[in-house]
């Protein structure tokens, strides 16, 4: 494991987020409230960059005593980050997501240390990754080749 100072706490946005590269690797870093959560920038869905999609606040239905829908409303207490290649979307206090219990992001440690943000980097976090990750090119490189004259 290795510390790496990516900033001062007090510079940070509240609410707010960065996505820090560390060694050839992304870290997402949230603060909400005055406490900071840190993340690896990989969806656990097809490996996209989660951390760099929209954060936007929880949707919930609401439900009245008779068990009939009310509609929906927007949480006051949770925030989600959404991964914009597919949609999902994961708490930026847990990592959680949303429908699934068993999907979350990986999380990176992240605290406070004389007013430095300070995160500590798992060994192994690199390669980790670049497994998690399609190779750049590989989704083009699957698809079938355009042929001319088929009829199409």
């Amino acid at each position: 494991m290795r510390d790496v100072v990516i900033g001062k706490a007090a510079s940070f946005p509240n609410p707010g987020r960065r996505v820090v590269e560390v060694d050839g690797t992304e870290v997402g870093v949230f603060c909400r409230n005055g406490k900071f959560t840190a993340f690896e920038n990989v969806c656990p869905h097809m490996g996209g960059p989660v951390c760099q999609g929209k954060i936007i606040a929880r949707v919930q239905e609401l439900i009245a005593p008779d068990k009939t829908s009310l509609g929906f409303a927007f949480s006051k207490d949770q925030t989600n980050v959404v991964c914009p290649w597919h949609g999902y979307e994961f708490d930026i206090a847990t990592g959680q997501h949303q429908g699934n219990p068993r999907l979350r992001l990986r999380p990176v440690k992240i605290e406070v240390v004389a007013g430095d943000l300070v995160v500590t980097l798992p060994a192994g976090m690199r390669e980790r990754i670049a497994r998690a990750r399609p190779p750049r090119g590989a989704a083009e490189a699957a698809k079938p080749a355009a042929r001319d004259g088929d009829g199409e």
